[in-house]
């Protein structure tokens, strides 16, 4: 009887960064540091947050939310990247292949609604200050972070659905150092044509229609602190600048990466470590390190622990 499963490719080969030896070293260090840097200064947000009871609001909530989404978002392909760089096997099984592919569009998709979630709160604490306590409650701020997850992994599950039925009978080598979607599709022994407009459809206009709400909700809040006080306008202007900053960089390259109509291996390698390594890094520098509340928050935590040792 003939085997209904047509794929016969029990591993992939990652391409990675380079091929320079010397760049490889390089990265090695480079990306270690990184990534270091994204776990430390991720899980310092986590842990402030935690333990300032000034911070128990639904902005800090869900900015905690959004700091484990970018621990994982940086972890889902770094250390597999970071191993090749010095590693002579940059093999990756099917199974890791597909576990990458899933996670990444899990992770995205999470981002991307968390986003969505973060403008509608400060969109209430804005429009509706005096509704704001009544309506971000902790049981809604929960339900969005939630929806957030929920619509993440509805997301990569219909990413799959295209991928996990085609047949891989050969080609097995993936110029990148993740399992890509788009890269892992030309490689079926299929015709993809119908499969990349799908891709298209479900990862691009899902990525515009939050950019596009965000523009609209960001926009409606700017218009609305204008009308009410000039003074209170600068001082919207510093605080949204973090949320409109993450949401230009978060949403530029998805956006380049899905509707771009051409493609050069560099460059989409370059949006590939930005949009997977540096996000993740940026994210707690934009929304975090330069916010008065958290560096009070920090400063206080790290003189109440040089206090306690003081006193041993």
């Amino acid at each position: 009887m003939e085997k209904q499963n047509h794929s016969v490719v029990a591993e992939f080969i990652l391409l990675g960064l380079t091929e320079s030896h010397e760049l490889q070293i390089f990265f090695f260090y480079f990306f270690s540091i990184i990534y270091i840097a994204i776990l430390l200064s991720n899980l310092i947000i986590i842990l402030v947050v935690k333990l300032d009871p000034q911070l128990q609001s639904p902005m800090y909530f869900l900015l905690v939310n959004l700091s484990f989404i970018d621990m994982s978002l940086a972890s889902f392909a770094t250390p597999k990247m970071i191993g090749d760089l010095i590693s002579e096997n940059k093999a990756i099984s099917y199974e890791g292949c597909m576990a990458q592919i899933f996670f990444l569009h899990l992770l995205g998709g999470s981002e991307m609604m968390l986003l969505v979630a973060m403008a509608i709160d400060r969109l209430i604490a804005i429009c509706k200050p005096l509704h704001y306590k009544n309506i971000m409650s902790r049981r809604v701020c929960i339900r969005l972070a939630l929806f957030s997850w929920t619509a993440g992994f509805v997301h990569s599950v219909s990413q799959m659905v295209f991928i996990v039925t085609l047949p891989f009978c050969g080609p097995n080598v993936v110029d990148s150092f993740f399992c890509d979607l788009p890269e892992v599709i030309r490689l079926a022994c299929t015709d993809t044509y119908v499969l990349d407009l799908l891709v298209i459809a479900f990862s691009g206009l899902l990525s515009l229609f939050c950019f596009i709400f965000l523009f609209i909700s960001y926009s409606i809040i700017l218009i609305t602190v204008h009308h009410h006080s000039s003074s209170g306008y600068s001082k919207a202007m510093s605080t949204l600048s973090a949320h409109i900053t993450m949401v230009v960089l978060f949403f530029g390259p998805c956006l380049f990466i899905y509707i771009w109509p051409f493609s050069h291996v560099f460059i989409d390698k370059i949006i590939s470590v930005f949009y997977t390594i540096f996000t993740p890094l940026l994210n707690p520098i934009i929304y975090s390190f330069r916010n008065k509340d958290m560096k009070k928050a920090i400063i206080k935590i790290k003189t109440k622990n040089v206090s306690s040792r003081s006193a041993f």
